[in-house]
């Protein structure tokens, strides 16, 4: 008799067609943050053809599957926008067109991060094929406006839509390794004003663009003096960005605005980064901004740019039955490893506190390249991973 394993393992690689095409179609779907609805509705129809018991798309444009109804509460995360095509001259191929090529389903977001969510509608199925959600339920979530401010969306469906889940598998891409936390990210913003004077008498004014200068160079000092973490490696600070007004260019500038990335390791947060700069210079506006935009269904939400950083131990029951799923299904011992990228998990666990657990499909260094595409056998394995952590959780 076959063990489930073997079942999950053999319907996964049955329905290998079935994975790639539903990818396909959804990598046909150009899904920018703030324009999901196509790619969206798509994802619907795949869920209820899958046989989910319950899907629909919520106030803020997730897609929302269900399988079963029992008290353990799992789960899938996948993000369904993408970021931009970029440069059409790079690409071997169309962006847009869904291929199949040498084993490969080609085309932006096959990768980050359409493949996890194509994988997770295939476990859906096979879960509900062999009965594996009996004491469970399953969530499934599509989710929007990841690549403009990750964790936005779960926010949304913790506090609105009152899912909490016992632990969340985030299905970005791992290169089929299992990971267990990133560093966290905020965006900051530091205005400086000065008094404008004519540009032939500099020595009038107050030109907030040397004072932006000085406190740019202080900012790329401090980076190589941040703190470090065995496991998530160093925080990091740079400018991305430098404005600056002035009445006209024969005139002293009297503001001037930096935007910083800044990467938090663990043991970071928003008050020790922010105070860090407030050290720097006590005569400037040092900020968080806020993300605030209208979705596809025409809702405006919005948060602080603020994305913390996460971590689970390896002793964690999400990583240990991870480990035990993957040891099943394959034979061998997984790699437990970190994501360099940012990811939903700032929100679900970084603010939440949900155990999350990182299982994807695909290579992240495909991720906002061109000639992105992910191996149809990464698409199979993944299916089988979900299919098979759903019933051992």
């Amino acid at each position: 008799i076959m063990g489930v394993t073997e079942k999950i393992i053999e319907l996964s690689e049955s329905y290998k067609d079935y994975t790639s095409s539903n990818l396909s179609e959804l990598v046909k779907r150009k899904s920018l943050s703030l324009n999901e609805k196509e790619a969206a509705s798509k994802l619907l129809e795949m869920m209820l053809d899958a046989g989910f018991d319950e899907a629909k798309i919520d106030g803020l444009g997730n897609v929302i599957g269900r399988i079963g109804s029992g008290k353990k509460v799992i789960a899938f995360d996948g993000h369904i926008d993408t970021v931009d095509i970029g440069n059409m001259e790079n690409w071997s191929f169309d962006p847009l067109g869904g291929e199949f090529i040498d084993g490969f389903v080609h085309g932006r977001g096959t990768v980050d991060q359409k493949g996890g969510v194509a994988s997770f509608v295939t476990a859906g199925r096979i879960i509900k094929e062999l009965n594996l959600a009996a004491d469970k339920t399953i969530y499934f979530t599509g989710t929007v406006m990841e690549e403009d401010c990750d964790g936005l969306c779960w926010k949304y469906i913790i506090e609105e839509s009152k899912i909490k889940p016992d632990c969340v598998v985030v299905t970005e891409p791992t290169n089929l390794n299992i990971y267990r936390g990133q560093r966290g990210r905020m965006e900051i913003s530091v205005e400086f004003k000065g008094v404008s004077s004519h540009g032939s008498a500099p020595e009038r004014g107050k030109n907030a663009v040397y004072a932006a200068s000085k406190f740019a160079q202080q900012v790329e000092d401090l980076n190589s003096n941040l703190q470090s973490d065995p496991f998530l490696g160093k925080g990091t600070i740079t400018v991305t960005e430098f404005k600056s007004e002035s009445p006209s260019l024969c005139a002293v500038p009297d503001y001037a605005k930096l935007h910083i990335d800044r990467r938090l390791t663990w043991g970071e947060d928003i008050d020790l980064a922010i105070n860090q700069l407030r050290h720097l210079n006590k005569d400037c506006n040092i900020f968080v901004p806020e993300y605030s935009e209208t979705t596809y269904t025409g809702l405006k939400y919005g948060m602080k740019k603020y994305y913390p950083t996460w971590k689970i131990d390896e002793t964690d029951e999400v990583i240990v039955k991870g480990i035990e799923a993957f040891e099943a299904l394959f034979n061998k011992k997984p790699v437990v490893d970190k994501w360099t990228f940012s990811t939903n998990g700032v929100t679900i666990n970084g603010i939440y506190k949900i155990p999350v657990i990182g299982f994807g499909p695909g290579n992240e260094v495909y991720a906002h390249a061109p000639d992105e595409k992910i191996p149809v056998s990464d698409l199979v394995n993944a299916a089988s991973f979900y299919a098979y952590f759903a019933e051992i959780f």
